[in-house]
């Protein structure tokens, strides 16, 4: 009944609810206790992201690495944020010297060693959920005796304003300090700034367990997880300060910034010529006339062949075109390779040694230079037959597309040819063939003619001679 003496208020009737609905909630058998599933603590929306982290739980001392993959130990941490934490068997064992300086303060003050052992078995039996870090807690549930999980809580004060100058202007001054913070360690030098480290009772214990120990188990295995925690992470100790691991970077980068462009009076100036200066002096003169080019190009020196290293031929070939190439860069400026593509410049470098390819050198360089480019060594012999008659233009003349000349030229030659004792030549497109089907010449889209030959009734077409503007030159020519 409410005070008044009327009908139940709308309070009375939720608390009884409440009540009939833990009444008939399920218990767990003491023979075979059901322990609930692991909660993540809820972090306040008042707290940015950038200043919380979450660290998963990690796995019972000795257990096999599949009850927890190493993928899920990391999964509890917000991304972005490098793993640096070493990973103990032992979390009452850090590695690091700033990991034992906080157990140390933990346990100079605490009133009961048998509630620390505790705790550190529950930490190493890994009953501490996943860690919470914000400025000023940590924040975990803890599995105990009962199957519903503790709330423990550790609370350490924030620096104020003049600790965290005092430490950044440390950490700005020394590179190598913040070049440690990044490779997961603390100077102990740095770490006196601040100061980052908690002293005797700083560490502030609370748990909702009936325990009234200080600390009871459940916040020393917090505490011991925490350990393992800033054990390799250092920044998750800058975090429970109260400055966030970007904000502190971004921070350290403008003092340093700000340090490096101060001119300390005592100290030798940096040895140079600032820029204004040199804006606002006379422009430079003309710079002096660049030496001459050497007549030739240098020769490449030997390349001795090594089991297991790179051809010497191979690297000999690509030497010495490389010394022609500048040498023709220098006395030009301009580079005579410019635009050629793969199938071109294979062709180039074929035909740059003597032979089609008949020694066996030459068949090898013949070889490797077609698969390179994927065509057939074939391909390639008659390539460098087109290319020794112009370049890259006798080149495109015999792999285009038969085409069809203006009136002019073309129209000429069958007349000159006839003139100079030839039979008269079929015309087709811009090709004339001899009667015989022995003979070809083909006009280039620049004007020049280029003669071919072939097997009788073979269409076989071979490059032959050199380009010329007359046909009967070109057909002539050896």
């Amino acid at each position: 009944m409410s005070p008044a003496g009327g009908e139940p208020g709308a309070a009375d009737e939720a608390r009884r609810a409440l009540r009939a609905a833990r009444d008939r909630a399920p218990t767990a058998s003491p023979a075979a206790p059901v322990r609930p599933a692991r909660r993540r603590p809820v972090v306040p929306a008042a707290v940015p992201p950038e200043l919380h982290r979450t660290f998963a739980p990690d796995p019972p001392a000795g257990s096999s690495p599949r009850a927890l993959p190493r993928e899920l130990r990391a999964a509890g941490r917000q991304s972005g944020a490098p793993d640096r934490s070493r990973r103990t068997a032992d979390p009452g064992a850090p590695h690091s010297w700033w990991g034992r300086a906080w157990l140390t303060a933990l346990e100079e003050r605490a009133l009961d060693p048998a509630r620390l052992r505790r705790g550190r078995e529950y930490a190493a039996a890994g009953r501490v959920d996943t860690v919470s870090v914000a400025p000023g807690r940590l924040l975990a549930y803890v599995h105990g005796s009962r199957p519903r999980p503790y709330r423990a809580l550790i609370r350490l004060r924030t620096l104020d304003t003049a600790e965290w100058d005092d430490f950044l202007d440390a950490a700005a001054a020394a590179p190598a300090h913040l070049a440690a913070l990044l490779d997961g360690e603390l100077p102990a030098a740095l770490a006196q700034e601040g100061p980052l480290l908690p002293g005797p009772g700083e560490l502030r214990a609370e748990c909702n367990c009936p325990d009234d120990g200080l600390p009871c188990k459940h916040a020393a295995a917090l505490c011991y997880r925490a350990a393992a925690i800033l054990d390799g992470d250092p920044f998750a100790l800058l975090l429970l300060r109260g400055r966030g691991e970007r904000d502190l970077l971004d921070e350290l980068t403008r003092r340093g910034t700000a340090l490096r462009t101060e001119q300390d009076p005592g100290e030798e100036a940096f040895p140079g010529v600032p820029a204004r200066e040199v804006l606002a002096g006379p422009a430079p003169g003309p710079l002096p006339a660049p030496l001459p080019p050497p007549a030739n190009p240098g020769h490449p020196p030997a390349y001795p062949a090594v089991e297991g290293g790179p051809d010497p031929f191979a690297l000999d070939q690509l030497a010495g075109e490389a010394a022609a190439r500048a040498h023709a860069w220098l006395r030009t400026g301009e580079d005579p390779l410019a635009g050629l593509g793969l199938w071109q410049d294979a062709v180039r470098l074929a035909a740059a040694r003597p032979g089609s390819g008949l020694t066996g050198a030459g068949r090898a360089l013949y070889v490797s230079l077609a698969e390179a480019a994927g065509r057939t060594p074939g391909d390639l012999a008659r390539a460098v037959a087109a290319w020794r008659q112009g370049g890259p233009d006798a080149l495109a003349v015999l792999e285009e597309e038969p085409w069809d000349p203006p009136a002019g030229r073309f129209d000429r030659a069958r007349p000159v040819l006839r003139a100079a004792g030839h039979p008269v030549f079929r015309p087709w497109h811009n090709r004339l063939s001899h009667p015989s089907g022995t003979l070809q010449l083909r006009l280039g889209r620049e004007g020049l003619w280029y003669a071919y030959e072939s097997e009788a009734g073979e269409e076989d077409w071979w490059p032959r001679g050199t380009a010329d503007p007359d046909p009967v030159t070109a057909l002539t020519a050896e």
